[in-house]
């Protein structure tokens, strides 16, 4: 017989005490075995939960009694998270979870999808929320992780044949996930390596992933616009890659300057701190895309290039250009295994092609320039006369990536 899995339920039980004890009932009707961890904060009642609040408290660096006390509610809000999130990553490392479910409102949610962004990519995890709809809030639910958002739409308040339906449902579907899918992505048997991707550099990235393919690699590519590479570099730290090839570090100056498409603030670090070889260009690099309520009077001023009626990127100053070289180097320079950056000289984009407002290639070259002064000996500047998505530097890319991977 299969050994049923188990599914750790956290919700607050001062709140949502009916709705989970249904929760409950329904995984153990179905054979799956639930594990409740309580994270209220202000229950007056026994919890009665496996994980208790108190449990909680103290995985977090206090007590119960403290955060009763306490009228601080965003600094005991977070220690309840770092406890939840100890317990469920500890619990998940010995192998006594196989999935994680919640249920709740706004702030329930947020408690959470953080826990949940804490576990590795590829464990079943499914939020029920009564807000997921509200604008702004479903991106802070899911951010880097690989969540599934379950709206509930009703309120949850009161065990209804409609919440019954809602909370059937995510049952089901979490059951099928935790026994029809393998989660043993970072084992992997094949070379696996990550790839940023923009449009502007689509026609590289395809070409380069297509090729590789076919030489038995696994190709995993991410969006670099903001919330994918973030992703990544998470993904890289978790160890699921053996090589990197970052088309597009545009992230990097993004964050410097706050700006739309920002990678975070250890965008172009994992890898070098892990010991994984990487393989660096300079799509977006030259651009920036800051919010319409972040421009300054002089941004008008400057080149642009309009990608859609949506997207604008302007091209950075030569000052900028300094900055984003200095934050590379001051990156790259800590890297445990190789490194190479092509950088292609007609242009770091289609968006650089001749005869658009933006495409300098001699400016280009003070970032170059600047870069190849900051960087340790040890990591190489290729420079290839062609355009980012012409074949020659797509070529180039594939043949360096077999030699290094």
């Amino acid at each position: 017989m299969n050994t049923p899995k188990t599914v750790l339920i956290i919700s607050t039980l001062d709140t949502k005490r009916e709705e989970t004890r249904y929760l409950k009932y329904k995984f153990k009707e179905i054979e799956v075995l639930p594990l409740l961890m309580d994270l209220s904060m202000r229950g007056k009642e026994p919890s009665r939960a496996e994980l208790t609040p108190s449990h909680v408290a103290t995985a977090g660096g206090s007590s119960i009694e403290e955060i009763n006390q306490s009228r601080e509610r965003s600094t005991i809000t977070n220690i309840i998270i770092e406890g939840a999130t100890k317990i469920a990553k500890d619990l998940y490392a010995a192998g006594k979870i196989h999935g994680v479910m919640a249920i709740g409102g706004s702030t329930g949610s947020l408690m959470a999808t953080d826990v949940m962004r804490a576990l590795p990519f590829g464990i079943p995890k499914l939020m029920i929320s009564s807000t997921a709809a509200l604008p702004g809030l479903s991106t802070k639910y899911i951010g880097t992780g690989d969540i599934l958002l379950f709206h509930s739409v009703i309120e949850i308040s009161g065990v209804t044949d409609m919440l019954k339906n809602v909370m059937d449902r995510a049952c089901y579907a979490m059951k099928g996930m935790i026994k029809y899918v393998k989660n043993d992505l970072a084992a992997h048997s094949k070379k696996t390596i990550a790839m940023t991707m923009l449009g502007p550099c689509e026609q590289c990235a395809s070409t380069v992933r297509a090729a590789l393919e076919k030489e038995g690699y696994q190709i995993t590519g991410f969006s670099a616009a903001g919330v994918g590479d973030q992703a990544m570099e998470k993904m890289i730290a978790e160890g699921f890659f053996q090589g990197v090839i970052d088309l597009a570090p545009g992230g990097v100056g993004e964050h410097y300057y706050g700006y739309m498409r920002d990678g975070g603030p250890h965008r172009l670090e994992s890898a070098g701190k892990a010991g994984i070889p990487q393989i660096i260009s300079t799509c977006s690099v030259n651009h920036m895309t800051p919010s319409r309520s972040k421009y300054k009077k002089e941004f008008y001023e400057r080149r642009k290039y309009d990608l859609d009626k949506y997207r604008t990127w302007i091209r950075l100053s030569p000052e900028e250009l300094r900055q984003v070289a200095s934050e590379f180097a001051r990156k790259l320079n800590i890297a445990k295994a190789p490194v190479k950056i092509m950088v292609p000289l007609k242009g770091w984009s289609s968006v650089d092609a001749k005869g658009n407002p933006t495409y300098d290639p001699e400016e280009d070259r003070i970032f170059t320039e600047a870069l190849k002064g900051m960087l340790d000996s040890n990591i190489e500047i290729v420079e290839v006369d062609a355009n980012m998505e012409d074949p020659l530097f797509s070529e180039r890319v594939t043949r360096m990536a077999l030699e290094m991977f």
